[in-house]
């Protein structure tokens, strides 16, 4: 059944709530595993048995699309059974939007990024270094304190996306079969969706999807990290559109640069541009104007914009869920 927009929008909200307060235990995560590790499993399994490194790139990539069919519409079925058979009661509306906040992120991610602040303004550089790599791809070791500041916050405006934005924008337009199939993308993408020998053809399609159903988050949080800076001291709405206008379509990623340069402008910091991930150096392009010098301090301007993006998300989607119901 399709559920009302208004009542899809509240279970929204009250999912968003529930992840804000309580994230995901880990009391629940040591007993039955997180959804995305479910979904982590299928992918593996299907990624040792389809993907043969004698099989040509054609025929890889084949596979590939097939295996990512099958990741997505196990996950999305799944969902679409659970919500048929509890939307009717609002009972079963609690219950959705219990299953909806594990697929949403935004308390794991504050938590680990603030981890990073205050482990720089307390413990020194190599505790930093501990925090940043549980949510950076980067060799963190390559990286002295400004650099930890900068991957945390870089970190925080892409996650901001595809952690909390993708979730929520997915949800609304499809209910929990869309946030469930975002997820799968999402997973397929961050295990196989690299360019690598192994997974260059067969993560292809994968690689792809995630870069197109990204997409109108990562424009809704530069815009939302905009519309906050006007609430949060010593940001710039100004200079966060500029740097969104000028910089995002220069960033390696079709997505992350919107969210980076708008917080990048918003914050006044330069954020991207060379890294190192593993022992390949990667130039990529700059986010912003300001200062490079980024410090500890800076990666909580960056979580006071981020919360304060998310606070006036929650305000729009109960706004339309008032107005669908006039």
């Amino acid at each position: 059944m399709i559920m009302p927009v208004a009542t899809t929008l509240l279970i929204l909200v009250a999912a968003l709530g529930i992840e804000a307060a309580f994230g995901y235990p880990q009391q629940v995560y040591r007993i039955i595993g997180h959804p995305v590790t479910w979904i982590g499993a299928l992918i593996g399994k299907l990624d040792r048995e389809l993907n043969w490194d004698e099989d040509s790139d054609a025929a890889r990539k084949t596979l590939g699309v097939l295996a990512l069919v099958l990741i997505v519409a196990v996950p999305a079925g799944a969902a679409w059974m659970i919500e048929s058979a509890l939307a009717p009661t609002w009972i079963g509306e609690l219950v959705l939007a219990l299953i909806a906040s594990t697929l949403v992120a935004s308390r794991s991610l504050y938590d680990h990024v603030r981890d990073v602040a205050s482990a720089l303004q307390t413990s020194g550089l190599e505790a930093a270094r501990t925090a940043v790599g549980r949510i950076v791809g980067r060799n963190p070791q390559t990286l002295e304190e400004h650099g930890v500041a900068r991957a945390a916050i870089e970190s925080l405006a892409e996650n901001a996306s595809d952690g909390v934005a993708s979730p929520v924008f997915w949800f609304a337009v499809l209910g929990l079969p869309g946030l469930a199939a975002y997820k799968a993308i999402n997973t397929a993408d961050s295990m196989i969706g690299h360019r690598t020998p192994r997974h260059e053809a067969f993560g292809w399609a994968a690689a792809r999807l995630d870069d197109l159903v990204n997409l109108p988050a990562s424009r809704l949080t530069g815009a939302l990290f905009a519309i906050a800076a006007r609430f949060v001291p010593n940001a710039s709405t100004k200079n966060a559109m500029r740097a969104m206008r000028r910089d995002a379509q220069h960033h390696r990623s079709p997505n992350a640069g919107w969210p980076e340069s708008a917080m990048a402008g918003a914050l006044g910091l330069k954020l991207n541009g060379p890294k190192t991930y593993g022992t390949a150096r990667v130039d990529d392009a700059y986010m912003g104007d300001g200062r490079r010098d980024v410090t500890g301090e800076d990666v909580y301007s960056a979580l006071r914009l981020a919360a304060t993006a998310w606070a006036i998300m929650v305000a729009l989607l109960l706004i339309i869920a008032i107005i669908s119901r006039m």
